[in-house]
């Protein structure tokens, strides 16, 4: 099977991409590198050591003309579409940079996908900017969308517009509400990432760990969950799609048969391992301010404790 990965040098996507070749797909990645890093894809690259060419990586913004063309060249069965300017205060500074990158870039994914006759895109959403921040799903049937920010409008709109298509071409998007997405690869200095916060507490030893009642009263999902939900969307029947909530406080009715399966105090305590294990391994990157400072599996465990 053949799958293309917009955003595919992200915590995300890179996740996302490492689980599609060991499933057996053969993986077109596609990544501006505006937030994305080629480290994020050093184990994809390894794939092609073993199986040449089960993994492409091309350079290239959404929004470009050449899209269409990768993607005629590519025919994937499956696109996954997480590509996105991801910052809520960006998009407040310049709405619209915000609107180009979410709203343009999907809709030019949506005509270069039906010109090629590809019929299921998977596309990362987002709960906070769909419904509001800390804001619980509405009733059942009611489509009340709730964006505080311009990012929210832009992400909502993406949806729109693949509804759209589906109804104007036949495409047969399946739009993924995610939770907050955490977990390795992270850039733990992003905006609003209070696991990354809590894990460096951790990581100094702190007796007391602060922020974990606004930890708990997020909706928080690891990434390996939401790759699974990702991956559950692209192999589920065409006839299948909308949006699913992808949450887990929140049960959803998408058929997806999906389930989260690390909790929150496991999903922390494998973050913290791998931020120590990148310091470990690279003392010059982003994480050098905790490169001096050793943690245990005990210490883990034993602060996990404390928020568990």
């Amino acid at each position: 099977m053949r799958s293309l990965v917009t955003g595919a040098a992200g915590f995300i996507g890179s996740t996302l991409v490492d689980r599609l070749l060991a499933d057996g797909h053969q993986v077109i990645g596609i990544d501006n590198f505006t937030a994305g890093t080629v480290a994020n894809l050093k184990d994809a690259m390894r794939w092609n050591e073993r199986s040449p060419g089960q993994f492409r990586l091309i350079c290239l913004d959404v929004q470009a003309p050449e899209l269409a063309g990768v993607i005629a060249g590519a025919n994937p069965d499956i696109i996954f579409h997480l590509a996105a300017q991801m910052d809520p205060q960006v998009s407040v500074l310049d709405p619209q940079f915000d609107a180009r990158s979410n709203v343009l870039g999907t809709i030019n994914l949506c005509e270069a996908s039906r010109r090629s006759g590809v019929r299921r895109i998977v596309y990362a959403g987002c709960r906070d900017a769909r419904y509001g921040i800390g804001a619980g799903r509405p009733p059942e049937g009611s489509g009340r969308t709730n964006p505080v920010s311009p990012h929210g409008v832009a992400k909502v709109a993406a949806e729109m517009y693949l509804c759209a298509y589906a109804e104007m071409y036949d495409l047969a998007p399946l739009c993924l509400a995610l939770g907050s997405v955490y977990g390795p690869r992270q850039n733990h200095r992003g905006p609003g990432n209070a696991i990354a916060a809590l894990a460096s507490a951790m990581i100094a030893g702190g007796s007391q760990i602060r922020g974990w009642d606004d930890i708990r009263a997020g909706d928080y999902v690891y990434v390996d969950d939401a790759v699974d939900a990702l991956v559950r969307a692209g192999h589920a029947p065409v006839q299948i799609t909308g949006m699913c909530d992808i949450s887990t406080g929140t049960p959803t009715r998408c058929p997806l048969e999906w389930t989260p399966l690390v909790d929150l105090p496991d999903g922390i305590a494998r973050t913290v391992r791998w931020l120590t294990d990148l310091t470990a391994t690279d003392p010059t990157s982003e994480c050098e301010e905790l490169s001096r400072k050793k943690i245990s599996a005990e210490r883990i465990s034993h602060s996990v404790d404390l928020v568990g």
